[in-house]
């Protein structure tokens, strides 16, 4: 268990020259009329919903948000096994490389499952998520887990009698891509649940 963080924004300033988004002001016409809008240019991402079946429990991961900070002083968020697709190489060979390293299981591209795509953030940046789903085991588990270089991530082990719970406690920050991936388990694997 990570210890408690303690977290102080010390200046914000605008920013021009990330690596992961590019804002962009847009001219365009609706129906004849003139209209402008800002949009941020963002990667698109994959994200896991990992099922560990000798816990009988979701693996999910708690990490530090910073713009959620900033808007909510809520300092950790919890989320489904995610990265951003910034490499030459297969989405399911990306996610395979995330759950090693966010969570510690080794996970063959092949193994994972596509449950589908779909558009995050679409007022402002459309970055597209794939979604996929991996069934693990303890003989899997062969790293720490917790991210790489100075990422600070949590791995996060949620019992499956917990899960209806957890979805509908708002006093725990949980993206909406994890509640998705939460409902579509309750609904598609329900014969896990003769284990609760």
């Amino acid at each position: 268990m990570k210890s408690a963080r303690h977290i102080q924004i010390q200046k914000i300033e605008e920013c021009w020259d990330s690596p992961y988004i590019r804002p962009h002001r847009i001219f365009y016409t609706e129906n004849g009329a003139q209209r402008t809008w800002d949009i941020v240019q963002a990667h698109n991402s994959v994200s896991i919903l990992i099922y560990d079946i000798s816990l009988n429990a979701l693996i999910l991961v708690k990490q530090m948000r910073p713009a959620l900070f900033v808007k909510s002083q809520i300092p950790c968020v919890y989320e489904l096994c995610a990265g951003i697709v910034d490499k030459d190489k297969s989405l399911a060979q990306i996610a395979s490389e995330e759950v090693f390293e966010e969570c510690g299981y080794h996970v063959p591209a092949s193994d994972l499952v596509e449950i589908c795509s779909f558009y995050s953030s679409v007022g402002f940046a459309a970055s597209k998520q794939h979604c996929y789903y991996a069934e693990v085991n303890a003989a899997m588990k062969t790293g720490q887990g917790g991210g790489i270089d100075t990422e600070q991530i949590e791995v996060i082990t949620l019992p499956l009698s917990e899960i209806r719970d957890f979805v509908y406690d708002s006093s725990r920050a949980k993206t909406s891509g994890l509640l998705f991936a939460c409902m579509w388990f309750l609904n598609e694997k329900t014969q896990y649940f003769s284990k609760v």
